[in-house]
């Protein structure tokens, strides 16, 4: 059913009432739409007829060139609304059909979503379609942070585009301070009330202004005199009778510029170490790593240098021993001399006395000879 309804191509006429040979264009261009990354769309489709005819079919396709193959974006057949594809979650049909309306509202724009939207609806006992053509140009995404000084104003937007009018039926602010934080109610303005309007009397009374049109659905207001506490996250609601599109702004608030500065004049300057620029970070970075990488070579030096210090030392005691033993060369070491006599009587009658002599002892044995004893016998 799908593919054979995208095939068909009637000539759009219609025979006014009472002449069946009068022929009228049913093709309807309505002007473009220039819509900011992640806001909404709302595309009208309505069908004026002079006779009440039921609604038997609504289609939305878009189209992005002559080459492009068109994709399905939304269809309602036997009273219900399909949408289609990567719309599934993004496009509502929030016309009135029992009133011939078939306009469609796009949430959360994209890129991709540029192009030129086709609505076609057909009547029931009617033999031609009517068409309607929506060209949605995509502007880029609008910062989703806002930062403002201390007493001055935040003018926070909150709208979406629309080929139609005064189908608003509600905008309300709320203000969250973090997340577990209770919402408050900075400003609501409901269609439905018998007033019309409502505003909150907590702390935001008398600083909050309506500055957007709501009949072009234009919901954005203008925060006066803000305060520290004010800094959170802003949430706007935009209802199509049940339909809600939403937009959250988050607020930052700084002190102000006198609050900042103690001094109007310049302060007296100090001798304060000024700040390194590149080529200076670069050396010093160099001059770090130069001596990391000389340092286990002088580790080696000293090393090598206490090392060579140490045998010159040992050297020198070695030549001063020698010296010394030059100088002396020759020691003498004697022992006791002991005398015996013997009171013995040889045969003549004599006694007999034995005497030992030592004789000096050199140093080493391969010099001098060793110790000679000798006997002397006298009669």
């Amino acid at each position: 059913m799908l593919r054979l309804l995208k095939l068909i191509v009637i000539p759009v006429i219609l025979a006014p009432v009472g002449d069946s040979q009068g022929l009228t264009d049913r093709v309807v261009s309505s002007p473009e739409l220039r819509v900011h990354v992640g806001d909404s769309a709302f595309m009208g489709c309505v069908v004026h007829s002079p006779e009440e005819k039921h609604v038997v079919k609504v289609d939305w396709i878009l189209s992005k060139g002559e080459h492009a193959e068109s994709e399905y974006v939304l269809y309602y057949y036997s009273n219900l609304s399909v949408p289609t594809g990567r719309f599934q979650n993004r496009s509502h049909l929030v016309g009135d059909i029992l009133r011939n309306d078939g306009s469609l509202l796009l949430q959360n724009v994209q890129e991709a979503d540029q192009g030129t939207y086709t609505c076609e609806i057909r009547l029931k006992n009617e033999s031609v379609v009517f068409k309607k053509f929506v060209v949605l140009r995509v502007l880029p995404e609008k910062p989703k942070e806002l930062t403002v000084r201390v007493g001055s104003s935040a003018e926070m937007g909150c709208f979406f585009q629309s080929t139609e009018k005064k189908h608003v039926t509600k905008v309300d602010w709320m203000f969250s301070s973090g997340k577990h934080a209770k919402e408050e109610v900075v400003w609501c303005h409901d269609f439905n009330m018998p007033s019309g309007y409502f505003q909150n009397q907590g702390r935001f009374r008398n600083r909050v202004n309506l500055i957007g049109d709501i009949s072009h659905n234009d919901g954005s207001i203008m925060l006066q005199t803000v305060k520290e506490s004010d800094q959170g996250v802003y949430t706007c609601h935009i209802y199509l009778g049940k339909l809600e599109s939403r937009k959250t702004i988050v607020l930052h608030v700084i002190q102000e510029e006198s609050q900042m500065s103690i001094l109007t004049t310049p302060p007296p300057k100090t001798d304060r170490p000024s700040i390194l620029d590149g080529n200076q970070l670069v050396i010093i970075v160099g001059i770090v790593c130069a001596t990391f990488l000389l340092l286990p070579v002088l580790i080696l030096i000293v090393k090598k240098t206490r090392w060579n210090k140490s045998s010159v030392s040992s050297t020198a005691s070695l030549k001063s021993l020698e010296n010394k033993e030059k100088s002396n060369p020759e020691k003498h070491v004697y022992s006791s001399i002991t005398t015996r006599e013997s009171m013995e009587e040889g045969p003549s009658g004599q006694s007999e006395a034995t005497y030992m002599t030592m004789h000096p002892v050199w140093p080493s044995s391969s010099r001098a000879p060793s110790l000679a004893l000798s006997s002397v016998r006298s009669k």
